[in-house]
């Protein structure tokens, strides 16, 4: 690349010998003459693209960290106030119209989508505790998230009334549950305490999995993983007659569906409001921006694994996480508790996949076995590599791309194609392979992650090997 460009004039020298604000503005009008000369002729531009580009240039451009006390603020502040008001931009009809559609990829994504990608976007921030911080292969992290979602599903729904002979439920049990016949059969908690008794319990089931099992290292402690991420599924699908009981634990292969509603009931939403305005919902299910109220649910959950994540990062505790990933052996010898250590990564990880597989089943009122495969573990693994192993906003950005991927984009590229190709193809049915293109292809040209930590960055340009002492006396 620099040759190229060094035969137009610039060359490496000269770039790092202009500011910070001068490469980036270099930068932005590259960007921008790239959709003006290839895009625009292309797809179109529609007046939001040009405010679009604008925004970007006044986050991205200015060197706003310089600015004395909000200057490091700006643009996160921007950016959560983008997401926050994301469901205005779908939402709306008008408004929906006269967004852009992104080239190839076709219309933004729906609230629904965005709702979902938060969701994963939480899953793999809590993998990254595990993978990118403390350095354990985690492959099968998919349990961890079908126990939260079944922990969910068990009590907010009729899965345990049992039946007495004139058909009447055996168990009747409402704590806070919404939206349902007071005399309605089954144990039913408010969704809102279980989100925490779902990832508290997870927790608790990765440090009884951890304990044997972390005492292993690399590739043993990968496959041990694998076995446990296998096994968790399988109960689910075969826990209608658990261990040939005839206890009824998951309801086998047909799930555990409907599950209640998630609100804060009638008198929270009358009585509680600023101003007039009522920001507690009665009932998510019967609001009419029912969409908009799950995503920004999820979105603050997401805020709140976003700052643990970078308080943990940032702590002893972390620090300890970093000296283990790095080279146990010398993490052991300075005084770090090797097992303890890693099991607290172990246990806040599957915390996090509990919480966010309690969130999915009550979004999609149901835990079903299927969604709960080794392909979910890998891909989620992928999300945090792609994005960068241990950089918070790397494996933000590597989980949203994949998973809108996942949902929304392979259909719409597929669509793209076949309409201006004239082909037949089914992209959707070829995902996987898609996605080891796309991991293939980040692991040559930028190993280290779209985002990757400054740590890692480091290694990855500058190496870690230490040039050997008499070498440098002899130099």
């Amino acid at each position: 690349m620099w040759t190229a460009l060094s035969r137009a004039g610039l060359t490496e020298q000269r770039w790092q010998a202009w500011s910070v604000t001068q490469r980036r503005a270099v930068i932005a009008a590259a960007v921008g003459a790239l959709l003006l000369v290839v895009f625009a002729p292309l797809f179109g531009f529609a007046a939001s693209a040009y405010i679009a580009y604008a925004i970007f240039v006044g986050l991205y451009v200015p060197p706003w960290e310089k600015v004395p006390y909000i200057g490091r603020y700006v643009l996160p502040l921007a950016v959560l106030g983008l997401v926050t008001a994301f469901p205005y931009y779908t939402t709306d009809p008008v408004r929906a119209q006269k967004m852009f559609t992104i080239p190839i990829l076709g219309a933004w994504p729906s609230t629904q989508t965005a709702a979902v990608m938060l969701i994963y976007v939480m899953m793999a921030l809590g993998l990254n505790v595990v993978v990118g911080y403390a350095g354990l292969l985690d492959l099968g992290y998919v349990a961890f998230y079908a126990v939260g979602a079944y922990t969910a599903a068990s009590f907010t729904s009729q899965q345990f009334a049992g039946a007495k002979a004139d058909g009447s439920p055996v168990r009747t049990f409402h704590l806070g549950a919404i939206g349902i016949d007071p005399h309605l059969g089954g144990i039913h908690i408010t969704p809102w305490l279980l989100l925490l008794v779902g990832g508290l319990l997870t927790a608790v089931i990765g440090m009884v999995i951890g304990l044997p099992t972390l005492r292993l290292r690399g590739d043993y402690l990968a496959i041990v993983t694998l076995g446990f991420g296998e096994i968790l599924p399988q109960v689910a699908r075969n826990g209608d007659n658990l261990f040939s009981t005839g206890f009824n634990l998951t309801n086998g292969p047909q799930g555990i569906t409907p599950l209640d509603s998630i609100g804060f009931g009638n008198w929270i939403h009358k009585h509680i409001h600023i101003f007039g305005w009522h920001f507690l919902p009665a009932n998510y299910f019967t609001a009419a921006n029912s969409d908009a109220l799950f995503f920004w649910t999820a979105l603050i959950l997401v805020l709140l694994t976003i700052f643990c994540s970078l308080r943990l990062r940032d702590s002893k505790l972390g620090r300890a996480w970093i000296a283990i990933r790095e080279d146990e052996t010398a993490a052991a010898a300075m005084g770090v508790p090797l097992m303890r250590t890693k099991t607290y990564a172990y246990a806040i990880g599957a915390f996090v996949a509990g919480v966010a597989g309690s969130y999915f089943a009550i979004y999609t009122s149901g835990a079903n076995p299927d969604s709960f495969f080794f392909n979910f573990s890998v891909f989620v693994l992928v999300m945090v590599i792609l994005g960068g192993m241990g950089n918070v906003w790397g494996v933000m950005l590597g989980a949203a791309f994949l998973a809108y991927l996942d949902q929304a984009g392979l259909a719409n590229t597929g669509a793209w194609i076949n309409d201006h190709l004239g082909l037949h193809i089914e992209v959707p049915k070829y995902e996987f392979g898609i996605y080891g293109v796309i991991l293939l292809v980040v692991m040559l040209l930028r190993p280290e992650g779209l985002l990757p930590s400054a740590r890692r960055k480091r290694e990855f340009e500058k190496g870690v090997a230490d040039e050997p002492l008499h070498d440098k006396a002899l130099a």
